[in-house]
């Protein structure tokens, strides 16, 4: 998480929050684009462009947390409406957030991550991503379902897990 954050703290000074703008579904593309990327190099493993899994397991997790952050606050008009340091704050606090939930997850699965493959993680995102493109189709109204929220948080987790093997794998 100290990595991500560095990339999302390294983006905001370089670009500030233009973020900001984006809408819950344009969001989701965004993810979708990320972890369609990762499947893509894992089934060809073959890259064309320089930039290998770990970037885009990070933007996964940074686009989560944007995303949670824009369904708390709302899109803005205007990028300018948030501070670094709000942001900062904000992505401090989602991050805790969503590291209490995979703790809380953790212990009732024991540990079952450790033994699984990284391109189970990346199938895992993408299904949360149609899952969550289907929640935007019903206006956020499921029926048994929890909402986007969760599942931007699951996504970042096994994006995490995915850092986290390719790590210690290397």
């Amino acid at each position: 998480m100290k990595e991500c954050r560095g990339v999302f703290a390294g983006k905001l000074h370089d670009y500030g929050a233009a973020w900001r703008i984006l809408r819950i579904p344009s969001l989701t593309d965004q993810l979708y684009i990320k972890a369609n990327r990762i499947r893509s190099l894992e089934l060809k493993r073959e890259a064309r462009v320089d930039e290998g899994i770990r970037p885009e397991f990070i933007a996964i997790v940074n686009y989560a947390i944007i995303g949670l952050i824009q369904l708390q606050h709302g899109f803005a008009e205007k990028p300018d409406d948030m501070t670094t340091d709000e942001a900062l704050a904000e992505y401090d606090r989602l991050a805790e957030d969503s590291l209490q939930l995979m703790l809380r997850k953790n212990h009732d699965y024991d540990e079952a991550w450790r033994g699984m493959r990284v391109s189970s993680y990346t199938d895992l995102i993408l299904q949360k991503i149609f899952r969550t493109k289907q929640i935007e189709e019903l206006d956020g109204a499921t029926l048994i379902s929890e909402g986007i929220d969760a599942n931007y948080m699951d996504m970042m987790n096994y994006a995490v897990f995915g850092l986290i093997k390719l790590t210690f794998d290397e």
